[in-house]
Parts: C-alpha cells; structure tokens; sequence
C-alpha cells in the first residue's frame, strides 16, 4: 500500500529518533550512516534503527551522500543470474545493505565467466566499492587502476588486492562428502569438476584427494570435467562411466547442476541410484529436491554469505580492515548416495 509523503512540518527528524531511542543525535547519525561499529553496541545500534522504523524516519539521502562525497552503491559481481545459488547472495547482500542505507547493483559477468565491460561510465564516480565471486573475476578488469575497495567472495585470502575476503568452507564440504561415501564402503570415485578456473573448485579439488587418499590410500580417483550445464554434465558423465576399466561406485559432482547431468547419464546407461552408483552435489539448490532419488549435497548459506561480504565492505568504508571471513557448510543426506554395490 502506498505511504503518502508526510509534510514537511510533520516530518519526524533525526532529534525525534534520538528521544525516541534514549541516544544522542550524534549516535542516530553514526547508526543510519553506517559508521556505528567499534563506536557504539550492536543493541545500541538495533535500538536507533528500531526507534527510525517506528517513526517512519527518512533521512535525507541526497545531502548527506553529497556531504559525505558517497554514492552509497555498491556492485556486486557474479558469474551468471541463472545460477540460483548467485540469486541467494544477491538477496543477503541487498538485505544488509538495506540496514545501512546502501543500494547494490547486481552486474553478471557476460556468459556466465570472461570479461566484462564498465557497466558505467565512470566506476569510481557511481560506486563506493564492489562485492565479487572468484568465478567472475575477469569481469573486474574495468575496475583495475580505480580506488575502489574490493570484497572478494570464495576466493584465496591471501590475495592482497582485495579489501576483504569472505569465503565458504568448501573444503569442509568435499572431506564431509568424502567421509560420508567412504563410510558406505565406496572406493572406486569420479570427480566430475567444474570447467570453470575458479579458486574454490581448484580448494574443491584439493580436499577432495587429501581427503580420499589420506583416509583409503588404495582408493581410485579419476577425474571429468564438464561446464555448470546439465546437458554437458550428461556427456561428460557417460563418456567417464563407460570408459574402459571397473566403473566408479561413487561420482562426486562440484554442483548439483552437475549432478543432475550424471542422473540423466545413468538413466541413459540403464544405472542404479544409489544401487548401482551413488553421486552427490554440491550447493543444495531447489534443483537437489527436485531431482529423483533426491541430492545428497552440501549446503552453502548463500545469503549469509551475500550478507556478510556487504557488511564486510560496510567496515572497509568505515576505515576498517576486517577479518577473512569462513562460513561452515553442511552435509545434507538425501537418497542418491547409499553403499557401494557388492564386486
């Protein structure tokens, strides 16, 4: 329902929100701009936004933006909007955003991956910083040479370029999978990979034989690797299960859009799941529940994570250095992976 424009003489102003909240205006100004960490208490700062809701209060964002030299916008760089896990971190990174007073521009990388052009025509004049995933990382050749803050997502922290890093636990999640299928007694695996160069499957990639080899040395270990498309995953997946020698019992997939191409494979091939193969993903997206036998699959807290890398550029402008950021993941047993079939 639209909210008329209160007038002028009625409008409540920031002296009202102090009263209201037992601070000083000093305080409501440092909260609603966002400057208010390491100066007052998270329940200080909850009560002065909860104080502006309830009066309805609208700070005039035009002049301090102007006063401040801030456009309060951040971008946020992802690799393709198709994803569903990206729609996530797009939704928690808008939603603490909106705490702060901050907009965010979602800009996807071209194709999903590879470069992109300034989506405006001077960065550093309509931005304040730029919130990115690794997997879309040539997209932020526009912004080389700027002095716009970067927060880096899923990414190796010991890159110094970047202002801030907030990653997911992904290696966690490969040695959870890998214990999870050793346990059923699996030891003949195929890792199909993700295509994409990105940190994070590279992390994937690592765990996954540390773990393997570390816990079952006889193990065997091939590798595919296929785009994020069912279609390819389902290609690359039958030419992997029928290629010569004992078949896999287990396929651990980077994505469950991946795991949904070994599905369709084994459909094709006349498998099992789990009797005959168990496979797993990686994300948990709608897609995992939507599939029959259901994923067994790592959840990612995908808004958690959008979330924390805008508070983690929100501290960057506020001359702080946070941090590296690590979220843990979760193994999520459904129906596609069960004991390895008796040789």
């Amino acid at each position: 329902m639209h909210t008329p424009e209160q007038p002028a003489a009625t409008r409540p102003t920031s002296r009202d929100v102090a009263r209201a909240a037992g601070v000083s205006q000093a305080t409501v100004s440092l909260v609603l701009g966002g400057k208010w960490r390491g100066r007052v208490s998270e329940r200080t700062a909850e009560s002065v936004r909860a104080a502006a809701q309830a009066l309805a209060y609208r700070p005039n964002l035009a002049a301090r933006n102007l006063r401040l030299g801030r456009t309060r916008t951040a971008l946020l760089v992802v690799p393709a909007l198709t994803n569903e896990f990206f729609a996530h971190v797009y939704t928690g990174a808008a939603a603490e955003a909106a705490r702060h007073g901050f907009g965010v521009v979602l800009y996807p990388s071209p194709d999903g991956v590879g470069p992109a052009k300034d989506p405006f025509a001077s960065a550093p004049a309509s931005l304040d910083g730029v919130i990115a995933s690794s997997m879309a990382t040539d997209a932020l050749k526009a912004f080389q040479g700027t002095d716009l803050p970067l927060v880096m997502l899923d990414s190796d922290p010991a890159d110094r370029t970047a202002a801030a890093h907030v990653n997911l636990d992904v290696a966690d999640g490969m040695r959870r999978v890998t214990g999870h299928l050793l346990g059923l007694g699996h030891r003949r695996f195929l890792h199909l990979a993700s295509a994409v160069p990105s940190w994070t499957f590279d992390v994937r990639a690592a765990a996954l034989a540390e773990a393997l080899h570390g816990t079952e040395p006889h193990a065997g270990l091939r590798t595919a690797r296929a785009p994020l498309d069912v279609a390819d995953a389902a290609q690359a997946a039958t030419a992997a299960l029928t290629a010569p020698g004992p078949r896999p019992t287990a396929v651990i997939c980077d994505d469950d859009i991946l795991a949904a191409g070994v599905l369709k494979a084994t459909r094709r091939l006349g498998l099992r799941v789990p009797e005959d193969l168990s496979v797993t993903g990686f994300d948990d997206m709608a897609l995992a529940t939507a599939l029959e036998p259901e994923l067994t699959t790592v959840r990612l807290p995908a808004e958690e994570f959008g979330g924390r890398g805008m508070a983690a550029l929100d501290a960057v402008l506020a001359g702080e250095r946070p941090e590296p950021v690590e979220l843990p993941v979760e193994l999520v047993v459904r129906g596609s992976s069960g004991p390895a079939p008796a040789v």
